[in-house]
């Protein structure tokens, strides 16, 4: 490599390292040159490239990569330091982005796995739409789906292709986010002005970073300082539903110091849409800072050290119970106040020049509790969980890249002391686990990735899980991808869907083993892109992608009511009336199913059409095979079109079809309609948005709080299959400062 050779050549030639000017990532695959002439190179693992002999001192050299605008500057001189050069994301090639999550960092367009990946652009617009967590905007991704858990305090489950939140994987910058206790309140706790991007791995994905990523993982990658480039955003936003949103971030780097700090402020007042006297929408008071150090060592390693706290009260229930404060146990009104507090430390260290790869080192640690209070029960419980990973890329030549790495991670669950209703479950969970991943490209078509992990619990003992993945270039325009691998999931006592009124009932964790799953997943894609479209000569770029998967879950755990999740059936069961045993079924559960979509994009113009078709089996239940709330059809279009300098609107409609619920009932299905007026000025930008215009809500249709022999003390709620909140609009404000 460049660094490596002998005094006497490198006075001779000039070496270049090429970085994303975002992420500060290394550009692998990228060329440096002399335009007009055969002379250059292309960047290796470490984004380096090393031309000899050296141009003379002040020569024109053109640097390109695929995904980003080219740069033209002076050549150094020769046997100077290796100078970095970055390249900036071209805004007409918004697919053609860096996927992290992968460990390889690899374009999105080389990479064989199943991939969505949400860029910048998108993330920025949902800031404007919904300010105060990614929820709305995870559900916008074809085969996810955001399915309401709780008409109270609007807890929501994150559901990728059938599967339950429970066997989805949440990571922030390859570090695990949220799991076990924590639920997913971890898609209502992070919003999108803090991040940069989201990376969607659909299928089973347990290799890359160990359990629980049976139906995909989501990886949030956090916004970064960029050198010389001082970045300053503020947005307020205010709904008809009484929520008010507050965040602002900040971001600067020198040569060798930088910093990124996030502060975000959500107030939002109950309010009961249907008139039945519970609320629809809870009472939120939420703050979340996320402060990070990132510290420049050399040109070729960098630590970030940073921390996340997370701060929620969330209340719901019956609506002048929460007003009154009554907070006794034994009230003749049901109400649930659930408080938390989340702490994160967590640390990543690079290193692109260990040999002649790259070094990463990265850990995290949280500590988690949260406070359950209803009329009925008091619940309180802590949650520790660590992960800690040390990898190495290392660039073996001729199109193959090895990356292997070891990992400990735990999680320990506790309850409080004084509670009258003390934690049955309390568990300590230790895994050490090792992994080895092979990308192999023998030609510019062919793209071959294996991977293998081992993991070892410290109760459910050891799992194999091998990974491969295959993408073929059949033309220039059609590409297929095949992928396909092994996944588990240990048991935990507690999952997001359960009602907070059954937690003191859970029985310890006895007799279980660990649910496994086998997963496929492939696709055919089709991208061209139409040169000088339009007045503005911005390339039009047409995409068609058709896609199946297939997931089979193993000795599934479910509670006695026969539900995949434990949840009760409609108006079968009484919350908190009796103990419940998480046991392993007899069968396994199967999703299958189909994605479509058609997209057309020219800079800010898009039309996007897409239908996904999902069908979720439970084969030990032959009497009630289907898998509740994860739809069999649903349709999407989007459009949107920048009519001028300054306005841009948007349409967005989609169909949601028959779900059957856990009684072995179906819903209708439904139609949400949204549109969006957005004026940019300056460094402002207005947005002013409008959800589920025709107010559809299955309050509409019946009564989800349902009374136990004439009281509401502890009432029973109905499945939610739709929206219960109506109509809403927005407005927003945001204020963006780049120097």
């Amino acid at each position: 490599m460049a660094l490596s050779l002998p005094a006497a050549v490198r006075a001779q030639s000039i070496t270049i390292v090429l970085r994303d000017s975002t992420s500060r990532q290394p550009l692998i695959g990228a060329s440096v040159g002399v335009p007009g002439t055969g002379v250059g190179g292309t960047t290796d693992a470490r984004g380096l490239v090393q031309l000899a002999p050296a141009p003379a001192v002040g020569t024109r050299l053109r640097a390109e990569a695929l995904g980003y605008r080219a740069r033209l500057f002076a050549a150094p001189a020769p046997g100077a330091a290796p100078l970095t050069v970055l390249l900036a994301p071209s805004a007409a090639a918004i697919e053609e982005v860096v996927v992290m999550a992968t460990r390889t960092n690899s374009r999105i367009e080389d990479q064989p796995e199943r991939i969505e990946v949400l860029g910048q652009e998108e993330v920025e617009e949902e800031g404007g739409i919904k300010p105060g967590n990614i929820a709305s905007l995870l559900g916008d991704i074809a085969g996810t789906q955001i399915q309401p858990t709780s008409p109270t305090t609007g807890n929501a489950d994150l559901r990728i292709q059938g599967l339950q939140g429970q066997y989805s994987q949440i990571l922030r910058d390859g570090l695990p986010l949220y799991g076990g206790f924590a639920g997913s309140f971890g898609i209502l706790a992070v919003p999108p002005l803090d991040l940069r991007q989201l990376e969607l791995l659909k299928g089973s994905n347990s290799t890359l970073y160990g359990g629980g990523a049976i139906a995909g993982l989501v990886n949030l990658v956090s916004k970064t300082p960029t050198l010389g480039t001082p970045q300053f955003t503020a947005t307020l936003n205010q709904t008809t539903l009484r929520e008010t949103n507050l965040n602002g971030f900040a971001a600067q780097r020198g040569q060798r110091l930088g910093y990124s700090l996030f502060v975000g402020l959500t107030r939002q007042q109950d309010v009961d849409v249907d008139g039945d006297g519970f609320v629809d929408v809870p009472r939120v008071r939420s703050l979340n800072v996320h402060p990070r150090l990132f510290f420049y060592p050399t040109t070729h390693s960098q630590l970030a050290v940073g921390y996340t706290g997370t701060f929620e009260s969330r209340r719901g229930g019956h609506q002048s119970t929460l007003r009154d404060e009554a907070e006794v146990l034994g009230g003749a009104t049901y109400f649930v106040n659930n408080a938390s507090q989340r702490h994160t430390f967590d640390a990543v260290y690079t290193n692109d020049s260990v040999g002649t790869g790259r070094l990463t080192l990265k850990g995290a640690l949280t500590s988690f509790g949260r406070d359950v209070l209803t009329n009925t029960v008091a619940f309180k419980a802590y949650q520790t969980t660590y992960y800690t990973e040390a990898s190495y890329l290392y660039e073996a030549g001729r199109g193959n890249t090895l990356v292997g790495g070891v990992n400990i991670n735990g999680e320990q669950l506790r309850n409080a002391d004084g509670r009258a209703t003390p934690l049955l479950s309390p568990y300590t969970y230790h895994t050490l686990g090792a992994f080895v991943q092979d990308n192999w490209m023998p030609s510019p078509r062919f793209n071959l990735q294996a991977g293998l992990r081992y993991d070892h619990h410290n109760q459910y003992g050891g799992f194999v899980l091998p990974r491969l993945s295959a993408l073929y270039k059949l033309t220039d325009a059609l590409t297929a991808r095949l992928n396909g691998g092994l996944g588990y999931r240990v048991p935990v006592p507690y999952v997001n869907s359960l009602d907070e009124r059954d937690y003191p009932q859970v029985q310890p964790l006895r007799g279980l083993v660990a649910e496994t799953s086998q997963g496929l997943n492939g696709d055919l894609n089709y991208q061209h892109t139409f040169a000088n479209f339009g007045d503005e000569g911005e390339p039009l770029i047409l995409n068609i992608n058709q896609s199946f998967f297939y997931t089979r879950l193993s000795t599934p755990l479910i509670l006695p009511d026969g539900g995949i999740v434990g949840g009760p059936g409609s108006g079968t069961y009484q919350p908190g009336s009796s103990p419940l045993t998480w046991q392993n079924a007899s069968g396994p559960v199967m999703t299958k199913g189909l994605e479509t979509y058609v997209r057309l994009r020219a800079d800010e113009t898009e039309l996007y059409l897409g239908y996904v078709f999902t069908d979720a089996r439970r084969q030990y239940d032959p009497a009630n095979p289907h898998v509740e709330l994860a739809a069999r059809h649903k349709f999407a279009a989007v459009a949107l079109a920048e009519m001028t300098e300054h306005f841009s609107v948007g349409l967005e409609a989609s169909y949601t079809g028959q779900q059957y619920l856990s009684d072995g009932t179906t819903t209708p299905g439904y139609p949400i309609m949204a549109a969006l007026l957005r004026y940019r000025t300056g460094p402002y930008t207005l947005v002013l948005n409008a959800e589920n215009i025709f107010d559809y809500r299955q309050t509409r249709r019946e009564r989800v709080v349902l009374p136990v022999g004439g009281s509401y003390a502890s009432p029973l709620f109905r499945e939610l299959w739709a929206p219960v909140e109506g109509r809403v609009v927005n407005l927003s404000v945001n204020w963006k400062f780049e120097r």
